[in-house]
């Protein structure tokens, strides 16, 4: 009848291992070619529903096989608290993870966290942040 790839069918046979909302879908052949690239026609192709490609929908009558994943954002109960650490009177604001400014970021990253000097800023200062970690959830 074709490849069938339902969200339904695919939580029953991996269950726990998808996220109760995806927001979004990503197919592709099990050689690694995309769904444009394979040249079929999909019948669906939606995070909430799943990806279907009938046969009878292809002239050669033959769906190519499929192997999807499905797009989630991250839940909040899996990002920890917000953390805040800062001497005003010292060097810069050392917090750990995650902002958005107009201020030069000495590091911005999962490995060395978030830290601001006052020295790289044109007002001399670095504004008072506040940071959060993301931890990876099993899907």
């Amino acid at each position: 009848t074709g490849d069938w790839e339902t969200l339904d069918r695919l939580r029953k046979d991996h269950p726990g291992k998808i996220c109760p909302k995806p927001s979004s879908l990503e197919a592709q052949t099990l050689s690694g070619l995309s769904v444009a690239a394979a040249g079929d026609l999909i019948y669906t192709n939606y995070p909430i529903s799943g990806f279907v490609c009938k046969n009878e929908d292809q002239p050669k009558k033959m769906c190519n096989d499929y192997r999807v994943s499905f797009v989630c954002h991250p839940p909040t109960e899996c990002v920890g608290p917000s953390h805040h650490r800062d001497d005003p009177s010292g060097p810069g604001a050392c917090d750990t993870t995650e902002a958005s400014t107009e201020q030069n970021f000495y590091a911005y990253n999962p490995t060395q966290g978030f830290i601001c000097r006052n020295k790289d800023q044109k007002s001399g200062n670095c504004r008072d942040y506040k940071v959060g970690f993301g931890c990876p959830c099993k899907y």
